[in-house]
């Protein structure tokens, strides 16, 4: 890519001055994917509200960061990333800074047919008892012949700060996800469906897909269905939900 062209794109990001927490992921789940070594990931993100809430359609959340592998081997791999998170809110705002680290084995790395495994932490913030979301998490996946690949896992987070809407502890749960490239209708097509249980503001379930205009550059388009909507939104209304448009770039 040309360094005009990436200068242009983190440019209109700042320009947003937006971000959030993500390692490798899903639609929003971590994934067993890894940037390889030396190798960085570039991703902006944005969530917008499809319905009104008590008339007013509330700020879209705004995503961007930053991802590298640091571990030069195949069979045991690492990634880290920094990221900026802003949804037009006074409380957060202040405190945009999340991070992740991720480390695994992918698949066939153990031994022959074995699932990929990886363990990581996301979403730790830098306000104590606002953003230090500190969101620990286990996952294997394995890919399946015509089906796709599968993944299950589990996280479990600061109970002190993923709430339900009434305040109980909600820090914990399962992580699921389907993937897969579609090449019968097209090299460029990737569709997913993921889900992170909770009540909290995290738990949700996706639907999407993803189209490659190049090599290293692809976009994702995806509907978001929360699993709790009053503590998201502080909405009454079960339709309230959002859409989200992803650009990931490769260099």
């Amino acid at each position: 890519m040309k360094k005009s062209v990436i200068i242009a794109i983190v440019s209109f990001v700042i320009s947003f001055e937006s971000s959030f927490s993500t390692p490798s992921t899903q639609i929003w789940i971590p994934s067993t994917d890894f940037q390889g070594f030396g190798k960085f990931h570039f991703g902006f993100d944005n969530f917008l509200r499809l319905k009104n809430n008590d008339g007013t359609r509330g700020g879209t959340i705004y995503c961007a960061g930053l991802t590298g592998g640091f571990l030069p081997f195949n069979k045991f791999q690492g990634e880290a990333g920094i990221d900026y998170y802003t949804m037009s809110d006074p409380v957060y705002d202040p405190h945009p800074l999340l991070f992740n680290i991720k480390l695994g084995f992918p698949e066939d790395s153990l031994f022959r047919n074995c699932p990929a495994v990886v363990f990581g932490l996301y979403n730790a913030g830098t306000k104590k008892n606002l953003t230090n979301y500190n969101m620990f998490y286990g996952l294997i996946a394995k890919t399946i012949p015509v089906i796709g690949r599968i993944s299950a896992g589990y996280y479990y987070g600061n109970k002190t700060v993923l709430l339900d809407e009434t305040g109980n502890v909600s820090n914990k749960g399962l992580l699921l996800s389907w993937d897969r490239n579609m090449p019968e209708i097209s090299d460029k097509l990737w569709m997913a469906v993921d889900y992170q249980g909770g009540k909290n503001s995290f738990g949700v379930l996706n639907f999407g897909f993803s189209w490659a205009f190049s090599k290293n550059v692809s976009v994702i388009f995806a509907y978001n269905d929360w699993n709790n909507k009053k503590v998201l939104y502080n909405s009454k209304d079960e339709n309230v939900n959002s859409f989200t448009v992803q650009v990931d770039i490769n260099f």
